[in-house]
């Protein structure tokens, strides 16, 4: 408990808490729509931005944040214009963004020291303003879904039905895949590409085994999220090793346990 005296160890421990919680949120609603490999789509779209920020001299995460949305957008153009699978979609979009990622990056003069923070992250360097647009971001995610839940619910699980009830399908989906995008890179250079597309992805897994509805899912797996995460970081702190690979290791073990205490469950129930 020591480790709880350093603001750097603060920071990051309340970092976690608001990612997971945001990542609950943003990952039940695409899980649901059956879009997880959007996570890495728009992570690896960013690198375009990345180039083109460093090769013009401008913050690379601005226009990372950019490049990233407007992936997010053209792969939902993709997909509604010319009925384009979503995965199709999302695989041109990484291959173009890392495409231009590398080629800006490769013109920039000198050495680009961010890109393995940029892949790998680290969590001990959550500063005050981090902390700060996790907690707006999170705010207003959550304002959205409270405000809006039947209708991102309707337009996750059912599109085609959804659109002959007269929803604003498109546009609801662009709005939510905007705000998985700004999610994205609000985090990705903070946690890394690893711990993002595992906090996103496991708990809801986790809350799945468990519940059916998606208010259920989202509220356990922020539940899962905090937990592991906290775990993780404490865990991590002991035993001197990284703290996205504990964290990871850390949900990825709650989801087995989940899985066989499930299982045990109904066996006994069938006997």
């Amino acid at each position: 408990m020591s480790y709880l005296d350093y603001t750097f160890f603060q920071y990051a421990l309340i970092g976690l808490v608001i990612i997971s919680v945001a990542g609950a949120m943003i990952g039940t609603y695409i899980t649901t729509r059956r879009m997880v490999s959007i996570t890495g789509g728009i992570t690896h779209a960013c690198f375009g931005g990345l180039g083109i920020g460093y090769f013009l001299g401008f913050n690379p995460i601005a226009t990372a944040g950019v490049f990233a949305v407007a992936s997010a957008l053209g792969i939902e153009w993709l997909a509604d214009r010319y009925r384009l699978r979503e995965d199709s979609a999302i695989a041109v979009v990484w291959s173009l963004g890392m495409a231009v990622g590398i080629l800006f990056v490769f013109l920039t003069p000198g050495y680009v020291p961010e890109l393995n923070a940029f892949l790998f992250g680290n969590v001990l360097t959550i500063n005050h303003a981090d902390l700060l647009a996790f907690s707006i971001y999170t705010v207003i995610v959550a304002m959205v879904l409270l405000c809006c839940r039947k209708v991102v619910v309707a337009c996750a699980f059912d599109s085609d039905f959804a659109r002959v009830s007269g929803l604003p399908v498109r546009i609801v989906n662009s709005l939510m895949t905007a705000i998985v995008a700004i999610g994205i890179v609000l985090t990705i250079r903070l946690i890394g590409i690893m711990l993002l597309i595992s906090i996103l992805t496991v708990p809801v897994i986790v809350a799945e085994v468990w519940c059916h509805r998606f208010t259920s899912v989202m509220l356990l797996s922020a539940i899962v999220g905090v937990a592991t995460s906290v775990g993780g970081l404490f865990l991590s702190a002991v035993v001197d090793v990284p703290c996205s690979a504990m964290i990871v290791l850390l949900q990825v073990a709650v989801y087995l346990m989940s899985r066989i205490c499930f299982e045990l469950m109904m066996r006994r129930r069938m006997q």
